[in-house]
């Protein structure tokens, strides 16, 4: 564990695998390998995007972090009035408390807002949980939530329905902030919206980021709103990290031959410009089943003998350029605008 008192949440070596149960007895019969060894570190009033495609186990981290799933092994360090602590070691009060500073926003704001509650009922009710406020001082305090995210108080007693989708995801922002949290987990919160919503709440996070001093975990699919919010990105693949850099530099300079082909699949705005996507072949392979070796040399067109026997390490390719492949050091990359990594093909 690091002593830097600028880093808010340090993740060692996290684990998650779900047991598969079968039979009338349901004996469990295998387990799916949801997340596997993820280390990671966020300092106080950064982004960190993390992407990769569904199914990869982005969601499923947070979670375990936020302690909605128990973990299978790992420590969570979140910097808690200057101390370091394990979140996976609190009790039961104690991590209630502990929530008070990590919250989170969902994907879709129509499924996670209840439909029988007004405005003012789904803001207040982290509040009035953690007995902060009550009567008009509660009312005042969900007016200026939703000042905060650019609603009208006016339709503090309207019903979710009433509102678009945006304005529906704007609700879901101020509940997160309803408490002051130091940490948001953004999991996928524009993905559900149209893309002109979806910069307006991108800058709405960014402008409550600098104003609020928050610190995220940008959950997401698409790499061209990472790029635009986070300062570093994570790459995702199957339950692990397969790359790790500021966001500038992997953009321009990937080291992983998987990133490199999610960076192709990224649209560009210049019609003038052609970028050659890379099709990966075959599927993610099945994560109860997982293969050995690397496990993305199944659909590696850089893969070797090694790959397919040896688990690469986790090192540090350049300054806080992190990667996880053997040929990381030897590969010529693509990234966004045909930037190539150091090295010999």
């Amino acid at each position: 564990m690091t002593d830097d008192n600028n880093i808010i949440l340090q993740v060692n070596n996290l684990i998650k695998h779900f047991p598969i149960y079968r039979g009338f007895l349901r004996r469990i019969v295998g387990k799916v390998y949801a997340v596997n060894n993820v280390s990671f570190s966020v300092k106080k009033g950064e982004t960190l995007g993390i992407v990769g495609e569904s199914g990869c186990g982005k969601t499923t981290l947070a979670r375990v972090i936020l302690r909605a799933y128990e973990p299978t092994g790992g420590e969570a360090f979140f910097n808690w009035n200057g101390v370091m602590t394990n979140i996976f070691d609190l009790k039961k009060q104690e991590l209630k408390s502990l929530r008070r500073n990590i919250q989170i926003i969902f994907q879709d704001p129509l499924s996670s807002l209840n439909p029988r509650k007004t405005v003012m009922e789904i803001i207040s009710e982290p509040l009035r949980i953690h007995k902060i406020a009550h009567g008009q001082e509660l009312k005042l305090m969900v007016c200026e939530l939703l000042e905060l995210v650019g609603l009208n108080v006016k339709h503090i007693d309207r019903y979710p329905n009433a509102f678009s989708g945006g304005q529906r995801q704007r609700i879901a922002i101020a509940r997160a902030l309803a408490l002051r949290p130091q940490i948001v987990v953004c999991d996928e919160p524009v993905s559900a919206l149209d893309v002109s919503v979806q910069a307006q709440i991108i800058n709405l996070l960014q402008d409550l980021q600098n104003k609020l001093e928050l610190t995220y975990l940008f959950i997401s699919h698409d790499l061209s709103v990472v790029e635009h919010i986070s300062k570093r990105v994570a790459v995702m693949y199957l339950g692990s990290f397969v790359e790790l850099a500021p966001s500038v530099d992997l953009y321009a300079n990937p080291r992983h031959p998987y990133t490199e082909a999610l960076l192709s699949a990224t649209p560009t705005i210049d019609p003038a410009t052609r970028r050659e996507r890379i099709i990966l072949p075959g599927e993610i392979p099945n994560p109860a089943q997982p293969p050995a070796g690397c496990k993305f040399h199944t659909r590696c067109a850089y893969a070797d003998q090694k790959c397919e026997t040896t688990v690469p390490d986790w090192e540090e390719i350049s300054p806080q350029h992190w990667v996880s492949c053997h040929r990381a050091k030897e590969l010529r990359l693509k990234g966004i605008g045909g930037a190539e990594a150091s090295g010999d093909k």
